[in-house]
């Protein structure tokens, strides 16, 4: 039973952690066009000023920190993919354009084959 109010509470923290990100983020936009007397390196760096405030209070929300687990676990599994050379990469785009060439190719003659009986159909 415990268990639960904790959880319900810590929802309910979340969501009001996630809502004050959103109202910062907004806020740092709506500040862009509101004070549009200001220069424009000010006004840019209200925008990142506020995007980074709402990133960081996002990210101490259980979601941010579910979110930020998954990134790492990404980085990790990217570290295990073996990326082809620069030999292979070149041969299967040769490989892609000499296919889709061959295939604009039989499309085109396809077409003109079938408007050529089309015409000689109809008359």
């Amino acid at each position: 039973m415990a268990t639960h109010t904790e959880t319900s509470e810590s929802g309910v923290l979340d969501t009001i952690k996630l809502l004050v990100a959103a109202v910062v983020l907004v806020g740092g936009l709506y500040g862009y066009y509101y004070y549009n007397t200001m220069s424009l390196p000010l006004r840019v760096l209200m925008v990142l000023a506020g995007t980074a405030a709402g990133i960081g209070i996002a990210m101490t929300s259980t979601q941010g920190r579910r979110l930020w687990h998954f990134i790492q676990g990404s980085r990790v599994e990217i570290r295990k993919v073996v990326w082809p050379t620069r030999q292979e990469t070149t041969q299967t785009a040769i490989a892609v354009f000499v296919f889709t060439l061959v295939m604009a190719l039989f499309f085109w003659a396809l077409d003109s084959g079938l408007l050529w009986l089309t015409r000689k159909l109809i008359g």
